[in-house]
């Protein structure tokens, strides 16, 4: 990444390298982060919390009304859905036989 590069991270906390992160922090090698998501949750004693290029917030990047919206309307969908006997939307272990 260029020295004017921001991370940011609002995926999994995991799938960034937080020992390295620091380092690439305070060496100045990236300018700065933005994290809403850390390895261990919560953060408690993360050394990046401590560094003013970092931007942390609690792991609430959805909490927007439009995203709290779309997720009620999602799940309502699910819901009847599943009562009509099919399969809800993206389904992770459909246990059955359900209809798509």
């Amino acid at each position: 990444m260029k020295e004017s590069a921001y991370l940011i991270n609002t995926a999994r906390g995991g799938i960034v390298n937080e020992g390295a992160l620091y380092q690439a922090l305070k060496e100045e090698m990236i300018a700065g982060v933005a994290l809403d998501v850390f390895s261990q949750e919560p953060p408690g004693s993360s050394p990046l919390l401590g560094l003013e290029n970092v931007i942390a917030t609690p792991h609430m990047a959805s909490d927007t009304e439009e995203a709290i919206r779309r997720m009620d309307i999602v799940s309502a969908e699910n819901v009847i859905l599943v009562l009509r006997g099919e399969a809800p939307l993206s389904a992770v272990n459909v246990v059955g036989k359900l209809r798509r």
